[in-house]
């Protein structure tokens, strides 16, 4: 399980609401907000199936976050990311992190 899957369920995030992240534009459980979150997320991640964030999920994103909000969520998506492409790059494997870990950084 990634680290962010045991981090978010260590949090109290439901098992439902974790497995169906990744199908998440068929589904009901997350809300208005957290739709445009994880829509930023996906253009901002899946930069080679696109050119880039278009302005509708920009837009989408500025109805429920502001400045603030947005960047903190923008750098926690490039940080996330470039998290997972050392751990590619360096040929690291998954699964032995424990939630809390890395809590003293």
């Amino acid at each position: 399980m990634p680290r962010h899957v045991k981090e978010a369920a260590h949090a109290g995030e439901t098992a439902v609401r974790l497995s169906l992240v990744a199908a998440w534009r068929e589904t009901t459980v997350f809300t208005e907000a957290e739709r445009a979150a994880l829509e930023l997320t996906e253009q901002g991640t899946r930069l080679a199936d696109s050119s880039g964030v278009t302005d509708d999920a920009w837009a989408n994103a500025n109805k429920h976050y502001d400045e603030e909000q947005l960047l903190g969520l923008v750098s926690l998506i490039a940080l996330i990311n470039a998290f997972n492409r050392l751990m590619v790059i360096t040929k690291q494997a998954g699964g032995d992190y424990q939630p809390g870990q890395l809590a003293h950084l």
